[in-house]
This record gives C-alpha cells, sequence and structure tokens, in this order.
C-alpha cells in the first residue's frame, strides 16, 4: 500500500492526489502558482526625470502578486527624453520575447504600436488614441494596444486659461510654449483658439523644439505676455526643472498640465491624476498576463484630475492665490 502511495504521489502530483483522497476539486486557475512572465517596460524619459506614478505601477504590480525574479522578468528601457530612440528600444525589448510591452505617452505608443502588432501593449496615458491611429475604438481598441488615455481638448485648455485668470489679476495676454513634435499639439493649439476669445485672452504661441530654445522662449513669452500655459511634450516634460527656473527668473506666473512641474517649483498645475493612471495600467497588465485579450479591453479615460498650487512660488511672483482656487487644490505646497 505505502508503495502504491507513492507511487501514485509521483504520477499524479501532490495537488491532484489530494483532490482524489478528499474528492475536492483541482486548484483554480487562479489559485495556481503563475508562469514565469516577462515584461518589457520602456519609457521616453529617463530615471531621474520620469514623472510621478511609476513607483505606484510597480507597488501595484506587487499587490496583483507579479514579483521581479520570482514570476516575472523585467526588460528597462529608457529613452532619455530623446523621443527618436524609442523605435529601437521598442525592438530591443521585443528581441528579449516579452509577454507585454508597457510604455506612457502618445510618441511611446505610436513607437511600440510601428513595432509589432503581436505582442500585447499598454500604455498609461495616451493623448486622444483614436485620432493618434492607435486603437479603433476606446470601448474595443480590435487590436494588440489598450491601457489608459488622457483628456487634452478644448475643455481642459480652457481650464488651464481660466485658472491662470483666476491667479492673475487683468490678465489680457498669455504665452503657451509647445513642443509642435508632439502628436496632441495641433488639436490642443486649435482648442486654445477657440475658448481664448470667450475668455477675452490674447495667445502668443512659441515653439519649442530642443533644449537650446527654452531660454529664448522664455525671453519671447516675458515681452509678450503675463502669464505662460506650458503644454504637454516629452521634451519639455523632461527639461520640467529647466523650465519652471525660466519662469522664476522672468517672474512668469506659468500653469503647467501635470503636477511634476509644480513639485520642481512650478506654480500651479491641473490635470489627470498620473499615479491613479498607473495603478490601472498594472490591473490591466495582470489581466493580459492571466489570459486577457487587448483588443476587448476597454481604453479608459482619467477620472481623477489634480489641482496642485505652489504658495512658495506665488509668494515669490509676489501674487495672492485667491481662497476659491485654494479650496478647490488637491495640494497645497507651503
Amino acid at each position: 500500500m505505502e508503495q502504491r502511495y507513492v507511487l501514485l504521489k509521483v504520477a499524479c502530483g501532490l495537488a491532484g492526489l489530494t483532490a482524489a483522497l478528499l474528492g475536492s476539486s483541482p486548484l483554480s486557475a487562479e489559485e495556481a502558482p503563475q508562469r514565469l512572465a516577462r515584461l518589457g517596460f520602456v519609457h521616453p524619459q529617463s530615471p531621474s526625470t520620469a514623472t510621478r506614478g511609476v513607483t505606484e505601477f510597480w507597488d501595484r504590480l506587487r499587490e496583483l502578486g507579479w514579483v521581479e525574479n520570482q514570476n516575472l522578468i523585467i526588460e528597462t528601457r529608457w529613452a532619455d527624453g530623446r523621443v527618436n530612440r524609442l523605435p529601437a528600444l521598442m525592438d530591443e525589448v521585443i528581441q528579449r520575447r516579452v509577454d507585454v510591452i508597457v510604455t506612457w505617452s502618445t510618441p511611446a505608443a505610436v513607437a511600440a504600436k510601428k513595432a509589432t502588432s503581436t505582442i500585447p501593449i499598454v500604455d498609461s496615458a495616451m493623448a486622444d488614441p483614436i485620432r493618434s491611429g492607435l486603437v479603433e475604438s476606446l470601448a474595443r481598441p480590435g487590436g494588440n494596444l489598450t491601457g489608459l488615455s488622457r483628456t487634452e481638448d478644448e475643455g481642459l485648455a480652457g481650464k488651464w486659461l481660466q485658472l491662470l485668470q483666476e491667479v492673475v489679476p487683468q490678465l489680457s495676454s498669455v504665452a503657451v510654449i509647445e513642443d509642435p513634435n508632439y502628436p496632441t499639439t495641433r488639436n490642443l493649439v486649435r482648442g486654445l483658439g477657440a475658448v481664448a476669445p470667450k475668455l477675452a485672452l490674447k495667445l502668443h504661441f512659441i515653439d519649442v523644439r530642443k533644449q537650446g530654445a527654452l531660454g529664448s522662449a522664455f525671453v519671447h513669452a516675458a515681452r509678450k505676455a503675463q502669464g505662460v500655459l506650458v503644454l504637454p511634450g516629452v521634451l519639455l516634460s523632461e527639461h520640467r526643472r529647466e523650465v519652471t527656473s525660466l519662469a522664476a527668473k522672468h517672474g512668469l506666473p506659468t500653469i503647467y498640465h501635470m503636477r511634476d512641474y509644480v513639485d520642481a517649483g512650478g506654480l500651479m498645475a491641473y490635470g489627470p491624476d498620473f499615479g491613479a493612471q498607473w495603478r490601472r495600467a498594472a490591473d490591466y497588465v495582470d489581466k493580459i498576463l492571466k489570459g486577457a485579450k487587448p483588443s476587448e479591453l476597454p481604453i479608459e479615460q482619467p477620472t481623477q484630475y489634480l489641482l496642485v498650487v505652489n504658495l512658495r512660488t506665488a509668494k515669490a511672483l509676489g501674487l495672492t492665490i485667491p481662497e476659491s482656487i485654494l479650496l478647490r487644490a488637491d495640494e497645497v505646497i507651503r
């Protein structure tokens, strides 16, 4: 009997034997040990300048049971702010036979989509994925890419101008610093052009195509405007400390699209909570590694927005932030 028991144990495995003896069902797919998965993580920025939220992504993956070097191998690549490096980095992780590619921003999503039509892709912050040609629809993406979008439309553009108008007394002109190479810049410029007349504001659009142009951009802004709006863009975000420093140097009240600029000394920011979006991106990765198809995972739009104000910067600029804004702010840096 003992020999038969040992033979049966070896042949069937401990889980199957226990089920046979006790009359219980085998382990479910969720309870069974997860297979070793390989994740490609490609970010357009650098480790030191990556925008807030990446840590939340890794924390959420661990909460879901995915632990590096246990059941997850991570292939990480950074473009260091040079978008033209993204295609080569995508090819690198693909050659590592990854099960899923995770990235951030529209340029990175475009690079990933061009690199592969079969490996699942999760992007945590795509701007206008339909107009960018990344997906067929938000509800049913229809390909190998899914994830989270970031709303950059006329409504958000108007919100930026209104907030700046509340903070700067008798504001009449705003310099808009933009990266014309960023995919959604044209749409935002169109939206701002539609909203500005309604607010009695004159806009001055200033292109920044390389880091060396930042200094002259703010010199021009100081001559033409009483306040500044900095639009989304990998180049601008990568060099946000220089951007906020130049705004302070020229005494220009400036509003940004994400809180990272405020952490770097900027005056004010309003935009999606990218920490929350990175956590949701981890949920998507978990679903895909467990068999879900990206084509059937709806692309989610932002549901949480953050208004962050830096009172130290306001004081240095000689501004008093209205109580109405302080009451609405999600965070106030004092």
